[in-house]
């Protein structure tokens, strides 16, 4: 009986997906939908946001690899004991790492992910500097400037053509 009841559950959230009901009609949802734009933000603010995103998206790959380094070291200082040979190598009776030393492992992986964001957010400020220097120099020696810094608050794109249109007043 429980293994019955277990099927239909299942069976039921598994098509659920192909039965949509919507609260709404279409036309409506379609009246409102919009598109976001990030232009009113500012630069630091966009700068924190992609911070933010390479730092905690950085975060599990790091802590793989300090896991896995953690694991090499003790198998290392142990003398090649297979019960602390790191994870591909780990078999049945394995040594697990204790609750501080996961703990740390935690902290360092932490630490590597805000030092990568960091490194990521200079890179892009000098890049800006850099770009922004090139179009400066390039000004004020006489050339036309058709380019802008995307995401640069001091820089604003070219104005856009005015329309010329079929119908003139020209007869």
């Amino acid at each position: 009986m429980r293994n019955f009841i277990f099927f239909i559950v299942l069976f039921s959230l598994f098509f659920t997906s192909v039965y949509q009901a919507s609260a709404q009609s279409l036309s409506a949802t379609q009246s409102t939908e919009s598109t976001f734009e990030n232009a009113g933000f500012p630069q630091w603010a966009k700068d924190l946001r992609r911070w933010d995103i390479i730092t905690f998206g950085v975060f599990p790959f790091s802590l793989f690899v300090v896991t896995f380094a953690t694991d090499t070291i003790r198998w290392i200082d142990s003398g090649g004991d297979a019960r602390y040979a790191p994870w591909p190598f780990k078999s049945a009776g394995a040594i697990e790492m204790s609750s501080v030393e996961f703990g740390r492992s935690i902290l360092i992986a932490a630490g590597l992910s805000v030092i990568i964001g960091l490194v990521d957010y200079f890179i892009v400020v000098v890049k800006r500097n850099n770009e922004r220097e090139r179009i400066e120099i390039q000004g004020s020696s006489g050339y036309t400037i058709d380019r802008f810094i995307p995401g640069d608050p001091q820089d604003e794109p070219p104005p856009e053509p005015p329309d010329q249109g079929e119908d003139s007043d020209e007869e």
